[in-house]
């Protein structure tokens, strides 16, 4: 059962989205609720289906006390990495927060310090803890959006289904037509024995 974190103080969940994908940006939100809150729709975005993301998305925009979400595009990943720019879209959430928390908890295992706050990595922290789980909602139905709209530009990669994530159709699509702006170049975007020059 996912719960708050049991410390004395504003706790800000944070996550997220798009970090093994091959196009559109890492997106990451920070998320602050209420002592009270609860949802039993609430858990780790992964788990919960598209209908449910969606109801849940309105639900903490209206009941958080406080949220921020925040995207690192595609030329940033490429030049700082991948976990650098996931944590970048964190701190950059975080940034976004009207409050400052007096405390931090991140889904996984590597984060850097934000200010002097206190922070704690926690694996799987968005099956665990609410404010995560509510932070990787937000952080997965933002992403989509933003994928959603660039499938409109470029409709062969088919991003409205597979979200930049590497499945097979979407290397196919590679191949095909070679790659966008919205594509990372830092990524290995076709296996070796694939591989095009663009």
């Amino acid at each position: 059962m996912l719960k708050m974190f049991n410390l004395p103080c504003q706790i800000a969940g944070t996550d997220e989205a798009g970090r093994g994908c091959l196009a559109g940006p890492v997106t990451a939100a920070a998320v602050i609720l209420p002592k009270n809150f609860k949802n039993k729709l609430l858990n780790d975005s992964k788990q919960t289906k598209l209908s449910d993301r969606n109801k849940l998305k309105e639900i903490i925009l209206n009941e958080a006390i406080t949220f921020g979400i925040a995207h690192v595009y595609m030329e940033e990943i490429d030049e700082i990495n991948i976990l650098n720019a996931s944590i970048l879209a964190m701190h950059r959430a975080i940034d976004q927060l009207n409050c400052e928390p007096e405390h931090i908890i991140v889904d996984g295992n590597k984060f850097k310090p934000y200010r002097n706050i206190a922070y704690d990595c926690i694996i799987k922290g968005d099956g665990k803890f609410l404010s995560i789980a509510a932070a990787s909602i937000l952080a997965k139905t933002a992403r989509d959006e933003f994928m959603q709209e660039v499938h409109n530009e470029f409709p062969m990669y088919n991003w409205h289904q597979n979200k930049g994530y590497p499945t097979k159709e979407h290397r196919r699509a590679i191949m095909e037509f070679g790659s966008t702006p919205y594509h990372r170049k830092s990524f290995k975007l076709l296996p070796e024995q694939l591989k095009l020059s663009f």
